[in-house]
C-alpha cells in the first residue's frame, strides 16, 4: 500500500478525471480501434496529440482553467442533447400531454389533453398571458389566439 499512499500524495492538488477526460478517452479509444483495421496516414499523430491531451489535463495543477474547460463542454453538450431529450419526452407523455410554447416568453408548456372537443383557455404559469386553445380532437391542439391578457393572481 506504500504505492497509494504516493499515489494520492502526486495527485493531490491536480485536477484529476472530469467529463471532458471521458469524451477524449473515448474518442482515443475508436481511433485506436480503426487504426487496428485501417491504414490511415496520420491517425496515429492525432491519437498521441489526444493522449498528450487527455492526460495533461489529468495532471495539471491549474484547476480553475479545466474547470471552466469542462464547463464549456457540458454546457455544448446540453445545447446537443436538449433537443432529443424533447423528443423523447414528448414521445413519453403522447397519450397524456402536449407540449406548447407561450407565444410572449417563449416558456414550454405541458397541456393536458382535453377529453372533449373545442376552444379552451389556458394560462402560462410564467407571465400570465391568457391562451385560447382549439383541440380538433383528444391528439392534436393548436394555439390559435395570445390575447397577451395578464391576470393578476
Amino acid at each position: 500500500m506504500k504505492w497509494m499512499e504516493k499515489f494520492y500524495r502526486f495527485m493531490y492538488g491536480r485536477y484529476g478525471i472530469d467529463e471532458l477526460y471521458y469524451l477524449f478517452f473515448y474518442s482515443y479509444i475508436i481511433l485506436v480501434c480503426i487504426s487496428l483495421f485501417f491504414k490511415v496516414p496520420y491517425l496515429f499523430w492525432v491519437e498521441l496529440v489526444l493522449f498528450v491531451i487527455m492526460f495533461s489535463r489529468v495532471f495539471s495543477k491549474n484547476i480553475a482553467k479545466r474547470k471552466r474547460e469542462n464547463r464549456f463542454y457540458l454546457k455544448v453538450r446540453s445545447n446537443i442533447r436538449k433537443p432529443f431529450q424533447n423528443i423523447k419526452r414528448n414521445w413519453k407523455d403522447r397519450h397524456d400531454f402536449v407540449y406548447k410554447k407561450c407565444h410572449k416568453c417563449k416558456t414550454t408548456l405541458r397541456l393536458p389533453l382535453p377529453s372533449e372537443r373545442g376552444i379552451q383557455n389556458t394560462t402560462c404559469p410564467k407571465c400570465k398571458t391568457e391562451m385560447k386553445v382549439f383541440c380538433l380532437r383528444r391528439e392534436k391542439i393548436e394555439i390559435i389566439k395570445s390575447n397577451g391578457v395578464v391576470k393578476n393572481h
